[in-house]
């Protein structure tokens, strides 16, 4: 039979939100096969279509239907017949959703299975036979087998017709469930003489174009009589049972009588249903009319059953009822989840009331056992909202956070109230994607770290952390060292900051002396966009080391002259003989002095004080100790390894200054006398050598020598001008005294090797002895009276400001100071004097004491002052205090005129009267204010 296939689309409703879309079509239509245009009539374009990844859902079902969406129709995926999927239910139609996403909807779609005539009516027997007795009457009913047709409406089961027609006759009746029964009339009493054996063709046959139509045979014999058929005592018999009730169970029971006697009258019963299910799950006892279940029946499969049932005698006579069962429906069906469009990713600036994705629920149970109630798990924020036809949307509740929670796992839990109530549940995974909304955060909200002075370039000193809550690129941190400056420098060349590590590294060594701390900025920031950033301040302090030596500051060594202290020999025990000051440029333990004696000519006589460096005697001193004491004394620091520094002391044991003077002349005068003796030896023996050599040689000769001995005169009336650096100071504020500057004045008037020096340092009683002076020695009136000429050309200027002492200032035991501390100066030292500046300072000294100094005789020595400028640093310690006047307990008062008072006072003692000078004066100058002065002061000498 050719099949022709129609299309005949009805769009019923179109709903934008949620809606629903309806179709009919035929059944059988064949894959590919257009089903409707769901484009053009949810009304989306097909590209819309597909960025929305539109999508069909069949649930559980199966999908005979598919989405086009490059056309942008509804086809048909398998092929659909309307007998199997639908059966005899009418009308027959399929169901799904369609869903679009971004935003999430979803449609409803309906398809009507339209049913063609394609089944004939069959009947289950090909044949069926009665025994009719002849003394039936007219009238007696036949009840024959229904034919069965699969299709409906119009192309079901229409007529029934029974051929040949003689002695029977066809009647229908319609029942209220659309069936008909069919019944054989006897129109005429038969004769089992004429006819034993009757044979009719009853034939069903269908409304449909084109007609179909099925057969079955009737066989029947003709017995003899039997006047009473079997009679039900209902016609009707309802039953109830439970949906899975056990197999066995009674359902209800029939029953009928039958007057006849014997055979005629015993009654059998059976069960007249042909093509529907019954006879699979029931059956009838054929002699008690017991109906039993024998398979399992579910309500959600069919929610009742009709059983007919047949009581026929021996004799062929029936009579028929009819069984309705009602299922009773029990709650055996879970509540059926089904997660329509799952996102697994979202972001944690989402906002709030956002549908993160849409739930279908589904129970196959009635009544109460398919009520469904949903909840998801607490403490979480989303929440379920519900819409119509069991759909469940999961919303966000509240903001998001990725750093309280990156991941949730959402369980949706349904339940039914149903006796007991069943539940079923699925759990969603959703991840939180990160966005950049922290900064990084340093574990500390400063820093503070140690590195010691001297230390490597490059050396790793601290290392800053910070974390970022965030994730991934978000939470990777850089560090980044702000620019500043330390004392004027970019602190780039002290520190350096690793961008990855945060390891922050020494640039350069460090000298504490020059620096004690400083601070600069680190900032994090991670790698976002834009990227967050957060900052935090690191103290570096650097720690002291023992790197620099004590340094002495008194008693001052000189290169060519002998420094002596004198003690006279009625000393008791505890003289203070001197001082010595030190100081340490380090801090700390590293700057802690002690002093101990090293060497001495008389270690009985002498003793140094551990932390003041005071020299004093621990004896009686006798007329057996020797004038000329050396001593020297170590002075060491407390660092680790331990640093020192050594200083010589000269003492002079005698009461006056004429023995001091004998002592130390006899010592260089034989010096200067053995080396004298050697030099005319050799030149005499030279001469004598050299007698045979012509007149001209001897000339020559003796002009060399004349010219050697000029020479020599020349070089020694030099005055000796020590170099010193311009100050001593303390970058570190340890007290360090600046430097004490000394200068020498050679007087003379006679021999070219002696030279009378006077010196005046911290203390009256210092004297410095120049080996080679002969005999020379001047007044100490006299020096005075020129030093304090405001015009002499061996005034001093006043030193700079920045010298000056505060009163408050001392030192102490070791030199260190309890005042504020002082840096100490890395300037370069001055340019030493040259020699022509030399020459001009002697000869302007020289014309100076000629005014004021007498020639002395031959053989003595002069002595030498040496003079040492009143310092007024105001930052460093008073160093005067530490110095003492020999033979007295008390130190040197800071005032100058009562220090040079005391020198002449012992000059005086000391030295014979001076003798006029035989020089002649120089050329006066100008009348000045200062020449008056000096006019009179001379006047009055």
């Amino acid at each position: 039979m050719r099949r022709q296939v129609l299309l005949f689309i009805t769009v019923l409703f179109v709903s934008l939100a949620v809606g629903q879309v309806s179709y009919s079509i035929k059944e059988e239509m064949s894959v590919g096969s257009v089903v409707g245009k769901i484009a053009e009539d949810l009304g989306l374009d097909i590209e819309r279509l597909k960025s929305r990844k539109a999508r069909v859902f069949f649930g559980e079902s199966r999908e005979y239907i598919e989405l086009n969406k490059d056309r942008g129709v509804l086809l048909i995926k398998e092929r659909i017949d309307r007998e199997i999927f639908c059966g005899q239910t009418m009308p027959c139609a399929l169901q799904f959703q369609i869903i679009l996403e971004k935003p999430i909807e979803f449609y409803r779609i309906m398809v009507e299975i339209i049913d063609i005539n394609d089944n004939p009516p069959i009947f289950e027997k090909g044949d069926i036979k009665f025994k009719i007795s002849e003394s039936a009457v007219a009238g007696s009913k036949f009840d024959l087998e229904r034919a069965m047709d699969l299709d409906v409406g119009i192309n079901g089961l229409q007529t029934y017709i029974l051929e040949p027609t003689d002695n029977f006759a066809l009647k229908l009746h319609n029942q209220a469930d659309g069936s008909r029964n069919v019944e054989m009339i006897l129109k005429q009493p038969l004769d089992r003489e004429k006819h034993e054996h009757l044979s009719l063709v009853l034939t069903a046959v269908d409304g449909g174009e084109p007609q179909m139509s099925g057969t079955m045979q009737i066989l029947i014999t003709v017995l003899d009589a039997n006047d009473n058929a079997p009679v039900f005592t209902k016609s009707v018999y309802k039953a109830t049972v439970a949906e899975n009730s056990p197999k066995g169970t009674v359902v209800t029971t029939v029953s009928g009588s039958d007057a006849d006697h014997g055979s005629n009258g015993r009654i059998t019963y059976s069960i007249r249903n042909t093509l529907d299910d019954v006879r699979h799950l029931f059956e009838v006892n054929e002699h008690s009319g017991e109906i039993k279940l024998i398979g399992n029946i579910d309500y959600e499969k069919s929610r009742n059953y009709q059983i007919n049932v047949r009581a026929s005698d021996d004799g062929g006579l029936t009579d028929t009822c009819k069984i309705i069962v009602d299922i009773i429906d029990v709650n055996d069906n879970k509540p059926l989840i089904s997660v329509m469009s799952e996102t697994n990713l979202i972001s944690e600036d989402t906002k709030r009331q956002t549908v993160v994705t849409i739930i279908n629920i589904q129970d196959l149970d009635d009544g109460e056992n398919g009520k469904i109630r949903c909840n998801i798990n607490e403490n979480i924020p989303f929440f379920l909202k519900s819409s119509e036809n069991n759909f469940y949307s999961l919303v966000t509740d509240s903001d998001l956070d990725r750093e309280r929670d990156s991941e949730y796992n959402i369980t949706v839990t349904c339940s039914d109230e149903g006796v007991p109530s069943l539940s079923s549940s699925v759990t969603l995974t959703l991840q939180i994607s990160d966005v950049n909304d922290n900064a990084p955060v340093f574990e500390r909200s400063s820093y503070e770290a140690y590195i010691v002075e001297n230390n490597t370039p490059g050396l790793s000193i601290f290392t800053v952390k910070a974390r970022d809550a965030d994730w991934n690129q978000n939470a990777r941190v850089s560090y980044i060292l702000e620019d500043s400056s330390v004392n004027g420098v970019p602190v780039s060349s002290y520190v350096s900051v690793s961008a990855d590590s945060g390891v922050i590294h020494a640039v350069r060594s460090f000298d504490y002396e020059q620096i004690k701390d400083f601070q600069f900025r680190v900032k994090a920031q991670d790698g976002g966009s834009p990227p967050l950033s957060s900052n935090v301040t690191v103290k570096i302090l650097i720690r002291d080391q023992n790197d620099n030596p004590p340094q002495i500051l008194y008693p001052v060594q000189t290169g060519g002259s002998v420094v002596a202290e004198m003690v006279p020999r009625s000393a008791d025990v505890g003289y203070l003989v001197t001082k010595v000051v030190a100081v340490d440029v380090d801090s700390g333990q590293n700057a802690w002095l002690s002093y101990k004696l090293q060497k001495a000519t008389d270690r009985a006589l002498f003793e140094v004080g551990l932390q003041n460096g005071e020299i004093r005697t621990i004896r009686q001193v006798t007329d057996k100790d020797a004038v000329k004491q050396r001593l020297t004394v170590i002075v060491e620091d407390n660092g680790q390894p331990s640093r020192s520094a050594t200083v010589i002391v000269n003492v002079a044991v005698a009461d006056s200054f004429p023995e001091v003077l004998s002592e130390f002349t006899d010592f260089t005068q034989d010096k200067e006398y053995n080396d004298n003796l050697t030099f005319y030896l050799v030149l005499a023996l030279a001469v004598v050598s050299f007698l045979f050599i012509t007149c001209l040689v001897v000339i020559i000769s003796v002009k060399i020598y004349r010219w050697r001995q000029s020479r020599v005169m020349y070089h020694s009336n030099l005055p000796v001008i020590p170099y010193y650096p311009p100050r001593y100071s303390d970058t570190l504020g340890t007290g360090t005294l600046q430097h004490v500057y000394n200068y020498e004045v050679c007087r003379t008037t006679d021999s070219g090797k002696s030279d009378c020096k006077f010196g005046r340092a911290g203390s009256q009683n210092v004297l410095i002895m120049d080996p080679s002076s002969t005999a020379t020695m001047q007044r100490i009136q006299s020096e005075k009276s020129i030093l304090d000429e405001p015009d002499s050309p061996l005034e001093q200027k006043p030193p700079n400001n920045d010298w000056r002492f505060t009163q408050g200032q001392r030192p102490g035991p070791s030199g260190a100071t309890g005042g504020p501390e002082v840096a100490m100066g890395t300037g370069p030292w001055p340019q030493p004097p040259t020699e022509a500046e030399q020459l001009q300072a002697l000869m302007a000294a020289a014309n100076e004491v000629s005014e004021a100094t007498a020639t002395l005789g031959p053989g003595t020595m002069g002595l030498s002052t040496r003079y040492s400028p009143q310092f007024t640093l105001q930052h460093v310690p008073d160093y005067r205090q530490n110095v003492y006047i020999p033979g007295s307990t008390a130190t040197l008062t800071s005032n100058p005129q009562q220090q040079q008072a005391t020198a002449q006072q012992a000059a005086q003692q000391a030295l014979p009267p001076p003798q006029a000078s035989a020089q002649p004066e120089p050329p006066k100058a100008a009348q000045t204010p200062a020449s008056k002065k000096k006019s009179t002061k001379k006047e009055k000498k």
